[in-house]
C-alpha cells in the first residue's frame, strides 16, 4: 500500500470514485485477510478473501468488465464458500443474479481534501489490544454481525490488523467508556472508512460524527471515499461527501 497524494479535480475524481473505492476496499480486505490468516485470491477483475464458516467469503469487483472466465470463477467461489458471502461491485456492472444472492445498492461517496472540525468527543487511534477488543465488540453489535457471535476476541479485528500499512482503527470515548469505532484505510493516495459504528448506549450523541472527524483529521490532504448506508448518508453529506455512483452489493441469505 502506498500513501502518495493525488492531484485534485472534482469532476475527474467523481468519475474515478468507483475505481478509487474498489482499490481501497481491496487494500482493506487484503489487510483483513492477511491478518486473519485467510486465503487472498487476486485476479484482474476481482479480489476475494476466502474465510472460514464464520467470516465467510468477501469478493471485491475491481474492474467494470469482468470476463466470462472471471464471472465463472466468482460463481465457483460463491458455491464453495464455507460461510456467508458478500460481493461488492462499485461499478454496478457485473450481473450475478444467477447465483441466487439477494442484492441492494448503496452510494459510493467522495470527499475532496480539506480541513475538518475538531470532534466534540475524544477520539484516539487504537494502539493496544484492549482498545481493539472494545472496537470489535461495538462493530459486531452495531452491524449485527451474527456470524461473529458468540464473540471471540481478535476474530473480527486481529491484533495484527493495525500493524498492516495504512490501516488504523479509531475509537471515540464518552462518559469514560468506548462509545464508537471505525476503521480508516489509506492506500494509493486515497483514504476510506469502514465499520463506522456507535454503541447502542450512546446513540444520538454525535458519536459517529466524532469517529469520522477524528479519522479524517489524519488524512485532510487526501481525497476520501466510502460506501454509505441509507442511515449514514446524511452524516457523510454534512462532512462534505458527494454521491458519485451507485455500488451494487450481493449477499447470501
Amino acid at each position: 500500500m502506498t500513501t502518495e497524494s493525488r492531484s485534485i479535480d472534482q469532476p475527474t475524481l467523481l468519475a474515478e470514485a468507483p475505481t478509487l473505492q474498489a482499490r481501497n476496499s481491496a487494500a482493506f480486505w487484503t489487510a483483513t485477510g492477511v491478518s486473519r490468516g485467510h486465503e487472498v485470491i487476486r485476479r484482474r477483475g476481482f479480489l476475494a478473501v476466502a474465510g472460514d464458516e464464520r467470516a465467510g467469503l468477501r469478493i471485491l469487483v475491481q474492474e467494470p468488465d469482468l470476463d466470462p472466465g472471471e464471472v465463472t470463477e466468482v460463481g465457483e467461489l460463491v458455491r464453495r464458500a464455507a460461510g456467508p458471502v458478500i460481493v461488492e461491485d462499485p461499478f454496478s456492472s457485473t450481473e450475478l443474479s444467477h447465483l441466487g444472492l439477494r442484492t441492494w445498492q448503496m452510494p459510493v461517496m467522495l470527499r475532496l481534501p480539506g480541513p475538518v472540525d475538531a470532534p466534540a468527543l475524544s477520539v484516539s487511534r487504537v494502539q493496544r489490544p484492549d482498545g481493539l477488543r472494545a472496537a470489535e465488540r461495538i462493530v459486531i453489535k452495531a452491524f449485527e454481525l451474527d456470524g461473529f457471535e458468540p464473540h471471540r476476541p481478535g476474530e473480527l479485528f486481529p491484533t495484527s490488523l493495525i500493524e498492516q500499512p495504512g490501516v488504523d482503527v479509531f475509537v471515540a470515548s464518552a462518559d469514560g467508556a468506548t462509545a464508537g469505532a471505525g476503521v480508516s484505510v489509506v492506500a494509493d493516495g486515497v483514504a476510506s472508512h469502514y465499520w463506522i459504528a456507535t454503541s447502542s448506549a450512546f446513540r444520538s450523541r454525535g458519536v459517529g460524527r466524532a469517529v469520522m472527524l477524528g479519522a479524517l483529521a489524519h488524512a485532510t490532504d487526501l481525497p476520501a471515499t466510502l460506501t454509505a448506508s441509507k442511515l449514514g448518508r446524511p452524516l457523510y453529506e454534512s462532512l462534505g461527501y458527494t454521491v458519485a455512483s451507485p455500488s451494487t452489493w450481493w449477499a447470501s441469505a
